[in-house]
C-alpha cells in the first residue's frame, strides 16, 4: 500500500487513526497498541502476503535474542556471544534475500562456473527493519534498550509509517511516547501539524519527482547514447527526483505518525544546501548516517586508533553503505566515492585553506551528482554512457521537449537549494485559514498526479 494512493489516504489512515483513539479512550492502552501493531502487519501485507510469515519470523527472533541478552548474567562475553549470534542471523537473513544472487553471478564469472540463480523476491523494507532491529540488539547489549512486551516490540519494528523506507528508528526514541498520557488522545495541534508536513511530501513525491523520474528512465535506461544536454538533464533530473521522492516519503512519515503524538527523528535537511561531504551526510538520511556512525564505524575504532585507521574505517563505513542499497558493484563503487571524499576532505582541512562558500558547495553538489550516476546506473556502461555524454561538448543540440526538461529540472533544483525545507515550513506553521489553503491546494493538486502513481525509490534498497 503507498501512502500516494487512494486506498491509504481515504481508508487505511483514517480507519486506523480513528480507532486507535477510540481503543485509547474506552480500553485498556496495549488495546490501541495492538490494534496498530496488526494494521501495520496488514499494511505490509498489502504488498505480498507471502513476505508476512518472513517478518514475523524476524520479530520473534530478534524479541526473544533481545530479552535473552537483556536477561543475560553480567558476564560480558555471554551478552557480546549472543548479540553476535543475533546479528550474524539478521545479516544472514539479509543477505539470502538480498545478495545471494549477486554473489552466485560473481562466482559464476570468476571461476567459468554454471551455479543458478536463486531469483529471490526481495521481501519489502527488509533492509530498514533489520538495521531497525540490529540497532535495538546493540541497545540491548549497552543496556539502553529493554522491551519484555511482545506487543511493544512488534509494534516497534512495524509501525506503518516508518516500515518500509525508514527513518530508522532506536527504540528509546519511539516506545516511550506511546505510553505518554498525553499522547493517548487527539491533538488537534499535532493533526494540523501532521496533515501539513503530510501534504508537503505527497506534492513532493506524486508532482516533483514522479514528473522527474521519466527523464532520469528515459536516459539511464532506454536511450542508447547521449548528448552533452541530455546527459546533464539525465544526472541532474535524477539527482533531483531522489531527493523529492526520499525526503517526501519522509515527510510523509512524520507527518502520518505525528496525528498519532508520535514523533518521528528528521531524516533530510536541505542537504543539496551542503557545503563539504561531511555536511551533506549530516543533512541527507540522517538516521542512516547515525546508524552507520554508531554501529559500524565506532565499533570498527572509529578515530581513536590513529590516522590511518580512521581513514579505512571511514572508506569502510561508506562502502558498508553503499553495499547495504543494493547487491551491484555501482553501489560499492558509489560508497568508495564517498568514503574516499570523506579522506580528502579531512586531509584538505590539514591545510587550513578554506574554500569560498559558494565555491564550496559547487564542488560538493557537482561531486553529489556525479556520485548518484553510479548509484541510479543498473550497469557500469549505463554510468558510463551517461559520463561520457556529460563531457561531450561537441555535441550539443536542444529540442522544445528537452528545454521542457531542462526548465522542470531547473525548478526543482530551485526548490532543492534555495527554498525552505519542509521542517523549516513546519516551525512556522501556524492552525489558521492562509496555512489551510495551503494544505489544501497542496493535497488537491497531488490527488490530481495520481493517475502517474509510483513506488518510492527507497522500496527497492
Amino acid at each position: 500500500m503507498l501512502f500516494n494512493s487512494y486506498e491509504f489516504i481515504f481508508a487505511f489512515w483514517p480507519v486506523t487513526f480513528v480507532v486507535y483513539f477510540l481503543l485509547n479512550r474506552f480500553t485498556k492502552p496495549v488495546a490501541g497498541k495492538l490494534w496498530l501493531a496488526l494494521a501495520s502487519l496488514f499494511f505490509y501485507s498489502w504488498w505480498s502476503i507471502k513476505s508476512l510469515p518472513l517478518i514475523l519470523a524476524s520479530i520473534a527472533f530478534n524479541y526473544i535474542m533481545g530479552r535473552a541478552i537483556s536477561h543475560a548474567d553480567k558476564s560480558r562475553s555471554t551478552r557480546k556471544l549472543l548479540l553476535a549470534a543475533a546479528i550474524v542471523g539478521d545479516v544472514a537473513l539479509l543477505g539470502y534475500y538480498k545478495y545471494a544472487d549477486f554473489f552466485i553471478t560473481n562466482v559464476n564469472e570468476l571461476f567459468s562456473a554454471q551455479l543458478q540463480l536463486l531469483h529471490l523476491a526481495l521481501p519489502l523494507g527488509i533492509s530498514f527493519f533489520t538495521f531497525t532491529q540490529i540497532a535495538y540488539l546493540v541497545d540491548a547489549y549497552r543496556g539502553s534498550a529493554k522491551e519484555y512486551s511482545i506487543v511493544n516490540y512488534v509494534l516497534f519494528v512495524t509501525f506503518y509509517p516508518h516500515l518500509i523506507a525508514g527513518p530508522i528508528l532506536h527504540h528509546k526514541e519511539m516506545m516511550p511516547q506511546f505510553d505518554r498520557t498525553r499522547s493517548k488522545r487527539i491533538i488537534p495541534g499535532n493533526v494540523a501539524r501532521g496533515l501539513f508536513i503530510f501534504c508537503i511530501g505527497l506534492f513532493k513525491k506524486v508532482v516533483i519527482a514522479d514528473t522527474l523520474a521519466p527523464i532520469a528512465t528515459q536516459g539511464f535506461d532506454v536511450s542508447t547514447h547521449l548528448g552533452f544536454v541530455e546527459a546533464w538533464s539525465t544526472s541532474l533530473a535524477y539527482t533531483m527526483q531522489l531527493y523529492f521522492d526520499f525526503s517526501g516519503y519522509s515527510d510523509m512519515a512524520i507527518g502520518i505518525a505525528l496525528l498519532f503524538n508520535i514523533k518521528l527523528p528528521v531524516n533530510f535537511n536541505s542537504p543539496y544546501k551542503a557545503v563539504s561531504i561531511k555536511d551533506f551526510w549530516a543533512r541527507w538520511h540522517m538516521t542512516l548516517s547515525r546508524f552507520l556512525k554508531d554501529y559500524i564505524y565506532i565499533p570498527l575504532g572509529g578515530n581513536r586508533k590513529g590516522q590511518f585507521r580512521t581513514y579505512f574505517n571511514l572508506v569502510a563505513t561508506f562502502v558498508i553503505g553503499g553495499f547495504w542499497h543494493g547487491a551491484g558493484w555501482t553501489f560499492i563503487i558509489w560508497g568508495l566515492m564517498h568514503g574516499a571524499a570523506q579522506v580528502i576532505q579531512r586531509l584538505w582541512q590539514k591545510t587550513g585553506v578554506k574554500l569560498p562558500r559558494w565555491f564550496a558547495w559547487f564542488i560538493t553538489f557537482m561531486f553529489i551528482n556525479f556520485t548518484w550516476i553510479f548509484f541510479r546506473a543498473k550497469t557500469f556502461e549505463d554510468a558510463v554512457k551517461v559520463l561520457r555524454g556529460m563531457f561531450n561538448i561537441g555535441e550539443i543540440h536542444v529540442s522544445m521537449t528537452l528545454l521542457g526538461q531542462v526548465l522542470l529540472i531547473a525548478a526543482s533544483f530551485f526548490v532543492a537549494v534555495f527554498a525552505r525545507n519542509s521542517m523549516e515550513m513546519k516551525q512556522r506553521f501556524r492552525p489558521n485559514l492562509k496555512y489551510a489553503a495551503f494544505i489544501a491546494f497542496l493535497f488537491v493538486f497531488s490527488v490530481l498526479y495520481f493517475n502517474q502513481v509510483s513506488e518510492f525509490l527507497y522500496f527497492t534498497f
